[in-house]
């Protein structure tokens, strides 16, 4: 695997940049922990093994009918490097099944994990709840609390009952007063309204008085004239016969 590091000269963090993906990582790892192709010195394991098995073939397949020394020499040293090869490989056996157990105790971990979690997002929905209970029942405390100071600011029962009494009386005499009003009026109103036929009587009366008085001086106003007329009349016979 290739790394690169960029260090800042002003603190800043090491940044790292990989060849290869985590993905592309885990194939390659697991390609040379299976082929054992890698090695810190020498030849790696499975070329040697490899080298082995086919020298001992090859003498096996030899018509050399005295060389079952070699033969067994060379079948020797392929199980000692067969041996070799497979001790990694139960290590790494080893190793896989303990990650294995690993894992599978972190994911039950991780289900615990979860599973306290969920428990604790329900305490804290019922917290939430609990508490919007006691704000509500503390604001009506306050509420309690403010009716109650006002009400010790207010007189005594004794008195305002007493008060109360008093404006009753004053709200009697006030009805029985509107009621005496009302009642002259209504009779003041009867007395305006005779009145008023009273004077359309007197005035039709005047006015009919009236007409008679000028008839009676037009008909006085006549007779004297009448009257007057026959006087000159007599004068002037009485001067003819004399």
């Amino acid at each position: 695997m290739l790394k690169g590091r960029k260090v800042s000269g002003r603190g800043e963090a090491v940044a790292a940049t990989y060849a290869f993906g985590p993905a592309e990582d885990d194939v390659i790892i697991k390609h040379r922990l299976l082929t054992r192709t890698t090695t810190t010195r020498g030849e790696p394991p499975l070329k040697k093994l490899q080298k082995k098995f086919t020298a001992f073939v090859s003498e096996v397949e030899k018509d050399d009918a005295d060389n079952y020394s070699d033969c067994d020499k060379l079948a020797r040293a392929f199980l000692q490097e067969l041996t070799t090869f497979e001790i990694p490989l139960l290590k790494s056996k080893a190793i896989v099944d303990a990650n294995i157990r690993e894992q599978e105790n972190f994911n039950e971990l991780k289900d615990e994990t979860n599973r306290q979690i969920l428990i604790a997002q329900n305490d804290i929905e019922d917290l939430k709840k609990l508490l919007e209970e006691s704000k509500v029942e503390r604001r009506h405390k306050e509420e309690c609390e403010a009716i109650r100071k006002l009400v010790a600011q207010q007189p005594p029962r004794s008195e305002t009952q007493k008060l109360i009494t008093q404006l009753e009386k004053e709200i009697m005499a006030l009805d029985m007063e509107n009621t005496a009003g009302s009642r002259l009026l209504e009779l003041r109103k009867k007395q305006f309204a005779l009145l008023l036929h009273v004077v359309d009587e007197l005035q039709n009366t005047v006015e009919e008085e009236q007409k008679n008085l000028v008839e009676e001086i037009r008909i006085a106003t006549e007779e004297l004239k009448n009257g007057m007329e026959n006087g000159s009349g007599g004068s002037e016979a009485m001067t003819i016969d004399q």
